[in-house]
This record gives C-alpha cells, sequence and structure tokens, in this order.
C-alpha cells in the first residue's frame, strides 16, 4: 500500500469510527432520556406489583446507561475483511443501524462473528483475508496496521497492536486487553465449559487479564443465569484489587464483587499476620476436627450438681442430666445455638419432673395428667424467669458465636490441647485476626449456628411487619373501590413480611454491594487470582459461595509463597469437582522482556527445575543491572533510582526485604507490573522464609522495561548474569 492509499484508507477509517461514536452518542441520550423518566415515576400512584416492576426497570436502565458509558475510550479495535470482501468492525460493544433492519454496525468482541479477529492467522485464516488493527488515543484513530492472512509464508505474528501495548508505560491501573487478544488467549476465554477451568501461566501471561475477559464474555452469553447471583473476584491483595479493578467495568460488566480472602467474612478486619507454622495448621483441613472438638468443648456438664433453688424445692442439675441433654442436643444434628433449645428443654424436663413429684408427694400422681401438666407450666414460667437456671444454662451449653469461640480458644493452652490444635495458635489477643483466620470463622457460622435475636430487636421487626400490613390493608382498600376485575391486587403479589423488606433501605443498593455485604450470598461464578496462595480451608469457603461449582482459577505454583498453599492443582480440586477441571496452560510471556526474564529463568532454575519459564515475545533493548554498594550508600542509591524514575513516564518500585527503606515486599507487588523495578538486597529476600526464592522469582518479574539490583553482600550465584554497574 502507497502512503496516499494508506493516508486515504486512514481517513476512511476515522470517519467510520466517528460515526460509530456518534451512534453511541445517540444511544446513550436516549437511555439517559428513558433513565431519567423512570425515575421521575410516581410513586405513590403505585401498587405493590408496580414498584416491583419499576425497581427492576429502572435497575436495567441504570446498566443500560452504564454500558454505553464504558465505550467512550477505544470503542473500536478494528477491521476483518473476508474472502468475499465483506468488511466487519470488532468493537468494546455492538452498535446496529436502527433504520436499516438493525444491521450491526460495530460487532461485540465477545460475539462469534467476532472471534477470527482474535484466532484468525496466516495457516488458518477462518475465512478472512485480511486483519486491521487500530491504534487510538481517546475517540481518535492515529494509525492502523494491516496483517495478511491466508499466506502461510508470512507468519502468524503481525501484532504491532500487541507489542504498542505491552512496549506502552505502565499506569496505576491493568488495562484491558480486549484489542490485542492472542489466539492462545481467546481459546481459553471462549472455552464451553461448565465447572472449574485452571488457568496456569508465569509472569507476564496474561492469565489474569484472560481471566477477567473470561468473566466479561460468560456474562455476555450466559448473561440471565450469571446475573442474578453475580461474579466474585478473589485477588490476594487491596492494592492488586485496585489495579484490575476497572477491567470488567471497562467491558460493561458491573455485577462483580472483589475481594481478597480476608474480606470473605463481612465486617471482619484483619489486623495481624500469622506465623508460618500457624497459618500452616490454621489452613489443613485437620482444622474441621479441631473446629468441631472446640465446639463440643463448651457444651459441658458440670463437675459438682449445680443447685436451682425455686419457690416450694430445690432442684439439681447433676452430670447425668446435663449428660443425657448434651447427647439429645447433639443427635439432633443442628448446629451447636441452635441444638441449645433441645438442651435447654431436656433439662427443664428433667427438673420440672423432679420438682412435681417432690412437691406433689402424697398428693399428686401421674394419673392426673391435667394437674401434673399445669403445676409442670408453672414450673417452666418460673425457671424462665429464674437468673440462676440461665446462668446454669451459659454455663454449659452457652450461645457462641464464631469470634468468641475463636478468640477464647487461641487465648487458652487448655483449650487448644483438649481440642487437639496445634500450640503454634496459641496468642496473647485472640482478636487479632489475621487472613488464616477467615476461614476458620466462616466455617463456624455453619457449625454455631445464628444466635436468637433479642426482644428489642424482634419487637422491632414486628412493629415493621405491622406498618407494612396497614400499607397493604389501604392498597386493598383503595383496589375495592375500583371497578376494574383485571387489576391485580398488592396483597396477592407480597406479604406484609416482604414488603416490610422492602422499607429496610440496603434492599435497594446494587446487586455487588448487597452480595459483599451477605455471608450467605452465592455466586453463579467465582475467578480466583493467585491461586497457589490458597490453603485447604480457604477453599472449602469458596465452595460454599459457589455450589453450582463454575470457576475461573489462576495461578503458577512457581510462585507459591504460603507454606498453606498448593503444592497440586489435582489435591486441590479433587476433593470438590472430581474430574469436573479442566486445565490449560499459558506459555507465552507477553509483559517481561527476554532481557529480564533471562536473569529470572536462572533463579528458576534453581528452586523448581522442572518448571519452564514462559517465553518472552520482545526484548526492550536494556540489559538488567547491579550495583554493589555499602550499608550507608544504600539509601542514597535507591533515592537515586526514585529519581531518576520520576523524570520518565509510567511506573517504578522498589522491592526489597523489611527494614529497607522505601521498599515493599515482593508478596505485596504479585499480580502487579510496574515498568522500573529495583531489587534490594536479593540475598535476603532469599534468606526470609522457605519461600524466599519464590519471592525473589516474583520481584524480578514485575518489570517490563528495566531492572536493576542494589546490594552490599555478595549476589546469588543465580544472579551472576546482571550487568554491573560501577558506582
Amino acid at each position: 500500500m502507497t502512503t496516499h492509499d494508506y493516508e486515504a484508507e486512514l481517513q476512511a477509517e476515522r470517519q467510520y469510527v466517528d460515526a460509530l461514536y456518534a451512534r453511541l452518542d445517540e444511544d446513550r441520550a436516549r437511555a439517559k432520556d428513558r433513565y431519567a423518566e423512570a425515575l421521575r415515576g410516581d410513586i405513590d400512584k403505585q401498587d405493590g406489583s408496580t414498584l416491583v416492576n419499576r425497581d427492576a426497570h429502572v435497575r436495567a436502565l441504570g446498566k443500560e446507561v452504564s454500558r454505553l458509558d464504558v465505550a467512550d475510550s477505544g470503542l473500536c479495535f478494528g477491521q476483518l475483511e473476508s474472502v468475499d470482501g465483506e468488511r466487519s468492525y470488532i468493537g468494546r460493544l455492538g452498535l446496529f443501524d436502527n433504520e436499516n433492519d438493525y444491521e450491526p454496525l460495530l460487532l461485540d468482541w465477545r460475539a462469534p462473528a467476532a472471534r477470527p479477529f482474535y484466532v484468525a492467522t496466516a495457516a488458518s485464516p477462518e475465512g478472512m483475508k485480511r486483519r486491521r488493527q487500530f491504534h487510538t488515543r481517546g475517540r481518535q484513530v492515529l494509525d492502523f496496521t494491516d496483517e495478511v492472512l491466508g499466506r502461510p509464508d508470512t507468519g502468524e505474528r503481525g501484532d504491532a497492536a500487541l507489542l504498542a501495548a505491552v512496549n506502552a508505560p505502565r499506569t496505576e491501573g491493568m488495562n484491558d486487553i480486549v484489542a490485542t487478544i492472542q489466539a492462545e488467549q481467546d481459546e481459553i476465554i471462549r472455552l464451553e465449559h461448565p465447572g472449574v477451568l485452571i488457568i496456569e501461566g508465569g509472569p507476564g501471561t496474561g492469565k489474569t487479564v484472560v481471566a477477567l475477559h473470561r468473566v466479561a464474555y460468560l456474562l455476555y452469553t450466559q448473561r440471565e443465569r450469571m446475573e442474578r447471583h453475580g461474579v466474585l473476584v478473589i485477588g490476594p491483595s487491596p492494592a492488586f484489587l485496585n489495579h484490575v479493578g476497572r477491567v470488567l467495568p471497562s467491558l460493561g460488566e458491573t455485577n462483580v464483587v472483589f475481594m481478597t480472602t480476608g474480606d470473605l467474612v463481612p465486617g471482619l478486619h484483619t489486623t495481624a499476620e500469622d506465623t508460618p507454622e500457624a497459618a500452616r495448621a490454621k489452613g489443613s483441613l485437620r482444622m474441621l476436627e479441631v473446629l468441631a472438638a472446640a465446639v463440643a468443648d463448651r457444651q459441658r456438664t458440670p463437675a459438682e450438681p449445680l443447685p436451682i433453688r425455686l419457690a416450694d424445692v430445690t432442684v439439681q442439675i447433676d452430670a447425668g442430666i446435663a449428660g443425657w441433654a448434651i447427647q439429645e442436643a447433639r443427635d439432633a444434628g443442628m448446629p451447636h445455638n441452635d441444638a441449645r433449645a433441645v438442651f435447654v428443654d431436656v433439662v427443664t424436663w428433667a427438673l420440672t419432673e423432679r420438682a412435681i413429684a417432690r412437691i406433689g408427694k402424697g398428693w399428686l400422681t401421674r394419673d392426673d395428667k391435667q394437674a401434673w401438666e399445669h403445676l409442670r407450666a408453672e414450673l417452666i414460667d418460673e425457671l424462665e424467669d429464674h437468673d440462676g437456671f440461665k446462668a446454669a444454662l451459659n454455663e454449659l451449653w452457652p450461645e457462641l458465636t464464631p469470634e468468641a469461640l475463636l478468640a477464647d480458644l487461641y487465648e487458652s493452652p487448655q483449650r487448644l490441647k483438649a481440642a487437639g490444635a496445634d500450640e503454634s495458635l496459641l496468642r496473647a489477643d485472640g482478636r487479632a485476626w489475621t487472613v488464616s483466620d477467615v476461614p476458620l470463622l466462616d466455617e463456624l457460622v455453619d457449625l454455631l449456628g445464628g444466635i436468637k435475636p433479642d426482644a428489642a430487636a424482634e419487637k422491632d421487626r414486628q412493629e415493621e411487619a405491622a406498618y407494612a400490613a396497614g400499607v397493604l390493608d389501604l392498597m386493598v382498600a383503595r383496589e375495592d373501590l375500583m371497578d376494574d376485575e383485571d387489576h391485580l391486587i398488592a396483597a396477592d403479589l407480597i406479604g406484609a413480611e416482604e414488603l416490610a423488606d422492602r422499607f429496610i433501605e440496603q434492599d435497594n443498593r446494587e446487586l455487588a454491594e448487597r452480595a459483599a455485604a451477605d455471608r450467605d450470598w452465592t455466586y453463579r461464578h467465582v475467578v480466583v487470582d493467585e491461586a497457589q496462595e490458597l490453603s485447604e480451608m480457604d477453599w472449602r469457603v469458596l465452595m460454599r459461595r459457589c455450589p453450582a461449582r463454575s470457576f475461573t482459577i489462576v495461578g503458577d505454583l512457581a510462585q507459591r509463597r504460603s507454606e498453606a498453599g498448593a503444592r497440586s492443582w489435582e489435591a486441590m480440586m479433587a476433593p470438590y469437582v472430581a474430574d469436573r477441571w479442566v486445565y490449560r496452560p499459558l506459555t507465552v510471556n507477553y509483559r517481561t522482556p527476554a532481557e529480564i526474564m533471562t536473569v529470572a529463568a536462572a533463579v528458576l532454575a534453581e528452586f523448581a527445575p522442572g518448571i519452564q519459564p514462559p517465553v518472552s515475545v520482545r526484548s526492550c533493548g536494556v540489559q538488567p543491572w547491579s550495583k554493589k554498594v555499602t550499608e550507608d550508600e544504600l539509601p542514597a542509591a535507591i533515592a537515586e533510582f526514585a529519581a531518576e524514575e520520576a523524570a520518565r513516564d509510567g511506573t517504578s518500585v522498589v522491592i526489597g526485604p523489611p527494614g529497607v527503606p522505601g521498599a515493599v515486599s515482593a508478596a505485596l507487588t504479585k499480580g502487579l507490573e510496574f515498568d522500573a523495578v529495583l531489587v534490594v538486597e536479593p540475598d535476603r529476600i532469599l534468606a526470609d522464609g522457605p519461600r524466599g526464592a519464590a519471592e525473589l522469582y516474583v520481584a524480578l518479574t514485575r518489570a517490563t522495561q528495566r531492572l536493576g539490583v542494589l546490594h552490599h553482600r555478595d549476589l546469588p550465584p543465580s544472579l551472576s548474569g546482571l550487568d554491573l554497574k560501577e558506582a
């Protein structure tokens, strides 16, 4: 193509994309008008059924506005030309010509017809003869690159758009890859598998963003089924979630909840960190036995009989009565707090039987059933208000919260021993929660059950229901005045309890907000990133959150840091999904240049010799370097690096062991990427814990352009390939 022809084509493409944006603006203006009109609806003149429909209509219109809003930047990715000469434009969402039989002006990237844009190659052109990829900024098409298909000799990589994307300076948030998805990635994104998909890939293979685009694809192809329950995305840290959090909204998907494993119990705040020994113990499935034993330990018989002094007689709760009641309660098969009612009933029956026998001695027999039961009722009333009886019940079978039970367990060597727990769990402040405590607290929610609401809370609930019933009565009275037999009465659709729920403010929140606040919420699909770090107990929590067992799991066993983490995907999945999981590797490194990956691969070869590093698709032309300094010179050398990088476009980070000024740990950078990385004191990183080599591997592979290493002691042998930088 001559320069003149290229300029003419570029101008034509710019005009077409401008027309797409004009259509987008028109559609968005109409959607906003409909949304505003729905919000102005006269609520006072609507019955219960109309309110329900109105809420659904408003939410749907709000989502449509949000969907159209995300496309302001990078609306159109490029164009496909078939062997028949037909052209199709591919973009962030679908747009149609409303005046011409709804002909597609722009294909949504998830549509089946758009797939050749990502998978067509020279050897397998998918009926296409050319792929054109746009390079855009905002709404402007800057230029384009053409790749001619169907000619095997030309090779499969004409991905100028891809290389432009990976060479561009990093930003604070992760960019979507929807314009530059590669065939290996697209196959995984569109994989039709109803169970668990495990995506494993080394640094820079795009496994995280592939998983997020898979969610967008599933929400597009299975929207009705997926949207009702939403999607949960689990990441290793808040920083990571902030980094990836814009990808799905940029693709128009908002019914997604982002959490770390530490957020899985709503309202809990983790403030401490476990020792490796404690984390390993808490992550093991053996904790199920420990927790069950800890609960059973709180169901006790008295060492000495407990006297209950009533008005006419004194009775005792002895080991025999308590033991019988405990057994009956356990045999009921209910959670601890729910089974307490059985325990109380048995103890109450036994005590009243003894009391009646003593009070009625000489004048009352069991044959007089009416008198016997009348006396029992009086004694039960007395016991219900008896402080000593309440105290005895609380001592023998207390109502327990997960937090109280676990904190008491951690603070008591005796209770830990009675439960068969590892002594590493002992700590002074039982409520200094760690991330490893979250699955244990979640497990205890099911083991303990709920606590009966107090009288004040129940009274408030009854008042809400009574108010709602009054509203329903008014609706029914009004409907009775209407001579319209076809009009449904509101009471036919909703009851007082349901209407009361509508008056609670949280019910009007968006799905993602409601789901995040509800421990019992179940999701249609769950994405787990850095999954190699999750323990056996973590997986139990996540499986409870997704009964359908629909997961996209992303990880790299070579980067495992946690002692409780995965050593085998099969070992983690088999207890829950048997053979309903598939494994797909990613082998191409799009982020880390070959110069840096060569250095990282040497570290990988030492601690995981059986694992092949991903192959880098590019070089950056800058060799990684090392510089030896004295301990006193270290702060100034770090400041010099920071100043140099501040003068450039892009992002940078200093990674080092604890105590290095201005440095963060490698664990905090997992899943993140930076233009430049400075690794400080690599020998100390290697020596810091059993997974130090994995941490160093993670640190070295965060950089997309430049890597430096500062040290004041000798370099580890695995880093001998670094260029020496003179002081």
